[in-house]
């Protein structure tokens, strides 16, 4: 069967849109960049932009430059409270911002969003953005929630714009009055990146690859599976997929669980996960960390992603784009990245009752799980399409960088 075709807007040809802009996109992580980003800092070199990646540093930089056309600059940026540790960052950023005269920085990821925001503005960079992925204040109580919550009121405050990476994040962002609307925006239908289909293509998986891939990992060519991908901490639902997991066992189910991921222990929130919380269940396995999550999806029967909070979910629209549906938990972020009823179901989050039935559903239920995938895929090759949305953030920057040259900004 042939792959659906995407309307997918191709970048810009003729003249580069971005030729010679200085732009720095900063992350608390390289992953992060890597993992989700890589192709987006690809389509900006393509039009021209002198790229610098800004990150504390880590496994993935060393010996190597993962993003070709781009530099690197390793600045520690802690993801945890630190005030000494993010007075230096921001030091570093400020001067950073100033020695290379940076045009554009856009920031993900809370703490680098914060540092950036003030470095930035303090550095007089014309052009500051933010994407807003998900608030870690959200399940927060008392004065931290202010403290977290005031953090980003700042970021946009400071900011000429922001990106939701869902609708529905920003009209709750809107609804918690933390910016005005008309400076927070969406990139097409939502995501940080969209995805890329042709890595994340069922074409690129023969099925002689996909039985060694299971048999490797002990699970027959007609098992069902269930995969978990992401980092593996409880904000991520991890505790009550275990015990949907365990109530779908009891059911008779001959299901497997693939956890991949690492370990999060750093994250800033409480409720570290245990190995033994996942290994003491029969059929659970834990992969850890992969380049290849695709490989995995390939053999995956239903994607389940029962966080707590969620910015948007990439990790739904890259199995989607192998025709895999998902269980998530109803959440803005997640109920713009599944369409329930129609490429997976979503589920009250904290309901590990409600969660072991969807999946129960879904898993006695092949051809609805069928026409999910179906659906689920060819949603992803319409809306989501990498080109389609890093060519929409060549052009948003390019309106940015026309309307300064236009109008003075006026700071905040």
């Amino acid at each position: 069967m042939k792959s659906p075709q995407a309307s997918s807007i191709e970048v810009v040809q003729g003249p580069l849109l971005l030729e010679g802009v200085r732009i720095a996109r900063i992350s608390t992580v390289p992953f992060f960049i890597i993992a989700q980003l890589a192709a987006q800092v690809e389509a900006l070199v393509a039009q021209g932009a002198a790229v610098t990646i800004v990150s504390s540093d880590g496994p993935e930089l060393r010996g190597r430059n993962p993003i070709a056309g781009a530099h690197w600059t390793a600045i520690e940026i802690p993801r945890s409270l630190s005030p000494f540790k993010d007075l230096l960052a921001l030091l570093r950023l400020f001067f950073f911002f100033k020695r290379t005269r940076t045009q554009i920085a856009h920031s993900s990821t809370p703490k680098a969003g914060l540092l950036t925001a003030l470095a930035a503005y303090l550095a007089g960079v014309p052009v500051r953005v933010h994407t807003f992925t998900g608030q870690p204040w959200v399940n927060m109580r008392g004065f931290k929630r202010w403290l977290v919550r005031g953090c980003d009121r700042l970021i946009g405050l400071l900011n000429t714009v922001c990106y939701a990476d869902s609708p529905s994040q920003r009209e709750f962002l809107l609804a918690e009055g933390l910016l005005p609307p008309g400076k927070l925006k969406v990139i097409g239908a939502g995501s940080l990146a969209g995805v890329d289909v042709d890595r994340f293509s069922r074409a690129r998986f023969s099925a002689e690859s996909c039985v060694a891939l299971r048999q490797s990992l002990g699970i027959g060519a007609h098992i069902p599976v269930l995969l978990f991908v992401g980092r593996i901490t409880a904000e991520k639902g991890i505790r009550e997929l275990m015990q949907a997991f365990a109530g779908v066992k009891r059911q008779g189910s001959t299901a497997h669980l693939l956890i991949v991921g690492q370990f999060d222990d750093d994250g800033g929130m409480p409720g570290s996960i245990t190995r033994e919380e996942i290994t003491r269940h029969a059929d659970a396995h834990i992969i850890g960390y992969t380049e290849r999550p695709e490989a995995y999806m390939a053999i995956a029967d239903i994607l389940c992603l029962p966080s707590y909070r969620e910015g948007f979910g990439t990790v739904v629209i890259e199995a989607a784009s192998l025709g895999v549906p998902t269980v998530g938990s109803h959440i803005y972020g997640l109920s713009d990245a599944v369409k329930q009823g129609e490429t997976g179901l979503l589920v009250d989050p904290r309901d590990s009752a409600s969660l072991q039935a969807a999946l129960l559903q879904l898993l006695a239920d092949d051809a609805l799980r069928a026409r999910m995938g179906l659906a689920a895929r060819q949603r992803a090759y319409t809306l989501f399409d990498a080109k389609r949305v890093n060519a929409a953030v060549v052009q948003d920057y390019a309106s940015l960088l026309g309307a300064l040259r236009e109008t003075p900004e006026r700071q905040p």
